[in-house]
């Protein structure tokens, strides 16, 4: 088995938007471990206006996927994902993974879907 990716991930245009038409927006951090080890996932948000905000974990097992969807997160801390804020996101695992980010916004009349694989 060969195994894919890395153990760094960044995605720099995140918005979890509070407006909805009818159905929830929301965003997923979407990892693929294609290992014969479970992945330990640590994310750390960042932003334009205050520190960074750590102690999210999550993870994906091995030769799984985990779609980790960003407005159910609670840090370490008890805080979530902040609404109507432009951030960043750090992922960082402890085996090799490949990331994407999808972000469904349902803030128009239609809704909207936007994917990129993290850098």
């Amino acid at each position: 088995m060969h195994i894919y990716g890395k153990k760094v991930w960044l995605a720099a245009d995140c918005y979890f938007d509070s407006a909805y038409n009818g159905q929830v927006s929301h965003e997923a951090i979407c990892v693929l471990n294609t290992s014969d080890k479970d992945a330990q996932i640590n994310i750390t948000l960042f932003f334009e206006d205050r520190e960074p905000l750590g102690g999210f974990t999550a993870k994906c097992g091995a030769r799984r996927t985990n779609h980790i969807r960003m407005d159910k997160q609670k840090n370490c801390d008890g805080k979530t994902v902040p609404k109507d804020t432009p951030y960043a996101v750090l992922v960082e695992s402890d085996v090799d993974i490949v990331c994407q980010y999808t972000r469904l916004d349902t803030a128009q009349s239609e809704m909207a879907l936007m994917t990129t694989i993290c850098y």
